[in-house]
This record gives structure tokens, sequence and C-alpha cells, in this order.
């Protein structure tokens, strides 16, 4: 083996000749990587330089590498081995050889059985035979009690090992069960945690890549590519949360939200006209269910050709969208990346004129079908187009829409899917859909967070369905087309907790479901359940039953308002762990703060939201009581203030109009004042509710709509309980708008505390 050292990284020169390098980004943050030049990276963000303590040496085996938190080596043969300070295994690259999982795929019998061979053999299929793209293959040592978590929102479990999964972006319209084994993210990212020790293991590779996790065999897991560079980072731990800071140290954070976009949401395909919009949220308002958007999807366009709107649906749409801004409701319109092909159409036109759209390998533009019939595509792998998408995004915010929601971006054809040979752009230089496919919705994306920040200067609200490793820095999730049912909701909870794991805290999932028929009592439990996800939104298809709040009468209609309530009454608790928190999650599972608890580690219906609030919702038919977990130390009980002892189950009784909720001692939450949508403007006073004997907390206010935060244009409040004794304190003070009062409710008394301007300060 040759090394040369070259600033953090060793380059490597390996016995069969392969070049390889391995380097620290920061102590804890390791890159293993060809030696070549590597493609541009959708995902990562530089790493701001820091000194560290680092060692790269020549052994007798080959070479170590070891800061203060890892130590790596490397083997005449390229195994690369990382190990925790004092020897104790990482992650190993495993030595023996694969043994390809055998099953039977006689046709005669899948036929006989009604068996989907199909879908058999996709999930089956090898990653590695596309002609002419040599593959990547990692093969790491999988041990006994390893649990595997992460890659985004595939519908299954929160623990995904022996399980097989594919990135390769898909609008998949069967049922998303835990079988199915593409959907329309790809987050090729996995957190391992094994004898109570966390890290993480991120392949940055765009090309479709195959996380088989112990499905093939028990002794290992791989991860093979069709294509691209060897280029993954190892993360160490020891705790999830350390695992999952790094991680978004590399690939970026969520930007802080304008406050509204955390209010509930209202969606259907479609409200289709003004007046169905314009009576949409009348009756909100009249039946006092705080509200803060309505999302229009697709048919309030001009034949499905994005940035129109429909002159006889929507005559008046500029003056409708003021008036329900009036009343407090923002909308937030749909547009997919497909640009119908239609000489009359300015977009297209000009489209073609500045040759903005992908092309067949003989330079002519690919067309598919999708909603507006034949349709090209935005090439937004060239940064060129992302500005020219961008500025198109003005037809909107002159209407005055305040949010944009990106669909149909894995992307979608109904004609089937766009051929591996179709051109794209790479960062501006030619490439092909097989190495950008998984980028594309990541790309439409940036090209929309950008344009709106420079049309409106405001934080952008952008929401998108597909995505990359990184996507977080764009862009809202959902987790797609899901369905009216009880199976549905169970794999929500995994769904949106792996998200969270995965770097993309601000995500939500239909509820009710999209397809199908939701029923009263679905419709309820499933609010209950996606409470305190960052996106709250009901959004249903054509053609299902109706699911709106009023849908089912009463008494879903009071249970459904008293859920929305408690959502803007604690919604201060999401802004803030937003603002203050932002490498980690907004749900979690409880495996990210117990991890050495077995009991949590296959946990999938109860969540944190952060470390002080535990949801634990019915996720079962006709069920009116729940066996709860409850991790170790005291908790109390939401919602009778009961004090119980954690490390135990108890059952908890549900009625439909009952979510149980638990909060841990020693905590305060923040209680903003009720209000049908949110107005930071009117924000004057702020209640925190006390849990406990003794506890602090801190608080963040911004005006939570711009980019002036940035520039320390915000305010910070220290509250501290002991007892019946109780403090505020505003400890910075850069927005100029602080809260008149602030209440403290502890066990004996309430404190009001009031502003004196004078002195900067709170008396009581």
């Amino acid at each position: 083996m040759i090394i040369e050292k070259r600033g953090r990284f060793a380059w490597l020169t390996l016995a069969d000749g392969r070049q390889l390098a391995v380097g620290a980004l920061r102590p804890n943050i390791i890159q293993v990587r060809d030696g070549g030049d590597l493609p541009h990276s959708y995902a990562t963000v530089p790493v701001a330089a820091e000194d560290f303590a680092l060692t790269i040496d020549e052994t007798a085996a080959g070479m170590r590498l070891a800061t203060a938190a890892v130590v790596v080596t490397v083997d005449e043969a390229g195994h690369v081995d990382a190990f925790y300070p004092d020897g104790t295994a990482m992650v190993q690259d495993f030595r023996g050889t694969r043994t390809p999982l055998v099953r039977d795929t006689d046709p005669q019998i899948a036929s006989a059985e009604n068996l989907d061979a199909s879908a058999v053999a996709m999930q089956d299929h090898s990653l590695t035979d596309v002609p002419g793209v040599a593959p990547l293959e990692i093969v790491k040592t999988l041990r006994p009690d390893e649990h595997l978590y992460g890659l985004g929102d595939h519908a299954g479990f929160l623990d995904k090992r022996g399980y097989a999964w594919e990135n390769w972006n898909t609008d998949e319209g069967r049922p998303h069960q835990e079988d199915l084994a593409r959907l329309y993210k790809s987050i090729p990212f996995v957190i391992g945690l094994t004898q109570g020790r966390a890290y993480g293991l991120f392949v940055d590779n765009t090309y479709p890549t195959r996380f088989d996790l112990g499905k093939e065999s028990a002794d290992y897991y791989y991860i093979d590519a069709a294509g691209g560079k060897l280029n993954y980072y190892l993360f160490a731990g020891p705790a999830m949360t350390d695992v999952a800071e790094a991680y978004t140290t590399l690939t970026g954070t969520t930007p802080l939200p304008q406050k509204w976009t955390l209010g509930y949401q209202q969606s259907r395909f479609s409200y289709a006209s003004e007046k169905v919009v314009r009576d949409l949220a009348a009756k909100m308002r009249a039946l006092n269910i705080p509200c803060d958007a309505i999302h229009l999807d697709i048919d309030y366009m001009d034949g499905f050709r994005v940035f129109t709107a429909d002159p006889k649906r929507f005559p008046q749409m500029k003056g409708m969208i003021a008036d329900l801004k009036q009343a407090g409701i923002k909308v937030v319109t749909i547009i997919d990346p497909g640009v119908k092909v239609d000489k009359q159409y300015a977009i297209y036109e000009d489209g073609l004129v500045k040759h903005v759209f992908a092309t067949n390998p003989d330079g002519t533009p690919y067309v598919n079908t999708v909603w507006p019939g034949k349709a090209v595509y935005p090439d937004f792998g060239n940064p060129a187009v992302r500005t020219w998408w961008g500025q198109n995004q003005q037809f909107l915010t002159d209407l005055g829409v305040a949010g944009v929601w990106n669909d149909m971006n894995e992307p979608a054809g109904f004609d089937g899917p766009i051929p591996d040979d179709t051109v794209f752009s790479d960062n501006g230089q030619p490439s092909t859909a097989l190495a950008m496919h998984n980028v594309f919705g990541q790309n439409m994306a940036h090209a929309t967070y950008d344009g709106l920040q420079k049309l409106t200067g405001k934080r952008p609200f952008v929401i998108s369905r597909a995505v990359y490793a990184g996507a977080q820095r764009y862009t809202t999730v959902w987790t797609g087309d899901n369905r009216s049912t009880w199976a549905h909701l169970r794999l929500a909870l995994p769904q949106l907790c792996s998200l969270g794991l995965s770097g993309i805290p601000f995500a939500g999932t239909d509820i009710g479901g999209f397809t199908s028929d939701t029923t009263a009592e679905l419709v309820t439990r499933w609010l209950e359940a996606a409470l305190f996800s960052p996106l709250l939104r009901n959004h249903s298809t054509a053609r299902s039953r109706l699911q709106e709040p009023w849908a089912f009468g009463e008494p879903t209609l009071t249970i459904y308002r008293k859920f929305v309530e408690l959502r803007y009454h604690l919604l201060d608790l999401l802004y803030d762990l937003f603002a203050l928190q932002p490498s980690l999650p907004i749900m979690r599972p409880l495996v990210l703060h117990y991890q050495d608890d077995a009991r949590v580690q296959t946990l999938n219906d109860e969540y944190l939201v952060g470390d002080s609030l535990l949801v634990a919702p019915v996720v079962e038919q006709g069920a009116t009581q729940r066996l709860v977990y409850l991790p170790a130390g005291d908790l109390i009980d939401f919602w009778t203030g009961k004090t119980i002892a954690g490390a135990q189950s108890i059952v908890v009784d549900a009625p439909l109009d009952h979510l149980p909720l638990f909060v841990k001692a020693g905590s305060l939450l923040p209680w903003r004042p009720l209000t049908q949508s949110v107005d930071v403007a009117t924000e004057t006073t702020l209640t925190f509710r006390c849990y406990g004997q003794a506890g602090a907390y801190t608080h963040y206010q911004d005006d939570g709509e711009d980019f002036a935060y940035q520039d320390g244009a915000y305010n910070l409040y220290e509250v501290r309980f002991d007892g019946d004794q109780a403090s505020v304190a505003l400890t910075r003070q850069g927005y100029p708008h602080p809260y008149q009062t602030i209440t403290v409710e502890t066990a004996g008394q309430d404190h009001v505390f009031y502003y004196v301007p004078e002195a900067r300060a709170y008396r009581e």
C-alpha cells in the first residue's frame, strides 16, 4: 500500500492498484471515497473547518487514521473498519462471501397462487446489471443485536433490519405496505445501533441503490449501486443524537419556517372553483376550526398548464387570495414539473427557445404524458434552468400565493418511466436520467425555494413529494399518496419518525388518507396520531368521500376542533424546536433518547415531541384502551396531572376523544392563547405550564416571517420554576416586540410577569 497524506486525508494506492481516500471532516465524520474526481454532490454542504487532533499512520496491516471520536483502519485489500477509541468495533467491512437469497420463482406457482411475481422480482432484482455502467458494492458486518434505522419514509417500520429497500424515486400506485421496496424519496442513510452505541452510514450516490439490511443474510448488510463513484460517510456516536447532529452538519439543517406553516392546513384534489374555496374558508371560520392554509390541487390551472389559472373557475383568483388572507387563511398551490406541449403556451415556447427541457439522445425534447397531456420536463440539474423555473414563480407570487406544493416530481410519467439514457444535466454538464432521476425532485424544490426567496424576501414554504438526501435545506415533504386504511395509519408514525432520523424534520402525512374512503373514527384517530407532525394537512383525492372536519357531523366535528385547538395551543413548542434544535427531529422515536432501552428499539406506535412530550395515539380500529410504554423517569399525565413512574407499561383509557399524552417531569410547555390562525403581530402574551417540581425552558421569538433573525433579530427567554417559585428572564433581545405579559403556571399558583421596557426585563 502506498500512503500519501493530504491535509486531513490519507490517499491510498491499494495492492490491486485501486485508488482510495479516507479522511476526517470532523472528529466524528469520516469520508471514504474513490481516489479520482467525484461528481457534484446535491446532498452535502461545506463543513466549516475546525482544528481537531488527527493522526494518520502506516501500520503493518495498512493505514490507521484516528481522531478523538473514531479510529479507522484500511488494509491492503481495501477493507475499511471503524472503531470507537476504546477499541470496540463501530462498523466493519464483511470479509466473507455474499450468499444471494434463493427463492422459488416458478411462474406457474405464482400464477396459481395469484402472486404478484413482478413485485417479487423487483425486490430481488440486482441493481448492478445496467449495461455500460460499472456497479458499486459495500458490504458491512451485521451483528446479532444490531438495529438499523433511517432511509427516509420507505413504507416500513422503524427498525429496517431484515428488509431490502431500493432508492429509486417512484410514483407507486400500489398500497404502501412494509414489503414495498421503492417509494417517492431516496435518502441513502442508515443509523446502526448495537451494544448501546450508535453510528451512521451515508452513501452519497444518486444512481439507483439497494440497501439489503439483513434480508439476504443475518451476517451482513450490503449496499449496491447501479453506477457512480465510491463515496460514503461514517458518523460516530455513541449517542444517536450525536449521529443525527453529525449527519445534518454534512447535509444541512432545515431553515426556520414561517410560523404560520405550522398551523392546520386543509386540502383536496380538488377545490375546483373560487366559490368552493371561499365557502370552505367561510365554513372553517364559522365553525371556529383554526386554519392557516387552503391548498389548491391541479384543477385551479388552465388545462393543467403550470403557472396559469383557469379564467372560468377562478376568474378573480388574486382577489380571492387577498380576501382569504384578510381572514387569516393563506393559499398554497400545486405545481407539477411537466410543461404542456402547446405552441400557444408561453411557458413551453420560452422553454424551447432557452433549451431548458431534457432531451432524447438525438437532441430532441423528451416527451411523456402527465396531467396536461403530452409534456416536457425541465432539466433541473442545470443551474440556469433552476433560475428560469424560480423566476416563473412570479406568476404565483403576484397572485398572493403563500406556498408552492411540488408534486409528480419523481418524475412521474403516464407513458412509463423516463428512459435511462434521456439527457439531463449534472450541475450544468451532460448526464443521464439514470444518474439524475433521484435528484430531479430535489432540484425542482431547490429552484422553487430560491425563486420564492428572491421574489418575496420571506422564508419560502415549499412542499415536495420526491427528494434526495439534503432536501431539508429547501423543502417540506409529505409521505405521498397513502390510503384511508388503518394499516396506513399505523405505518405513518414510523414513516415520519424515520424521515426525522434522516435529517428531514418538516414532514407530514395526508390526514385521513388520500385514496379510498375514510371513516369518522379513522380520520379522528389520524388527526390525533399526526397532531404534532410539523406539516398538519388533511388531504384526499377526487371521487373519495369528503373528509373535511365537518364531513361526519357530530361528535366528530367537536373532537376534531378540540385537537386542532390543542395543536394551536402548543404550536410554540414546535417552533422552538425548529429554532433551537435544528439538527434533531421534531417527531422523535423514543429510541433517539432512550437507545439503551430494548423496549423502545422497535417501538412503532409512540413518539416524542422534542424530549419532553410523549404521544401514544390509538391506531387500531375500535380500541378504547391501549398499552403505553413509559421510558425511565417520572412522567406526568398531560390531562390529569398525575405522576407515573416510568420504565413500565400501563393500560390507558382512550375513548375516541382522548389522545394519551405524557410530559417528562421537570418540563415546561409553552401554551399560546387560542387563535383561529397564526398572526405573530398579535402575539403579546404567552403562558408556560410547569410539570413536576423544578425545571427550565428556553423560548425563541421572532417575526415568524423573514430572514432578519439570521442577522440577530430574535429574542430568547429563560423560564424557570422550582416548586412554587418561578422566574422569567429576557436573555437576549434582538426582536423589538417582546411579550407584554408572560404567565408561568406552577402547581401552586399562576405567576404573571410584566415587561418593563426601560429595564428590558420582566417583573412579577
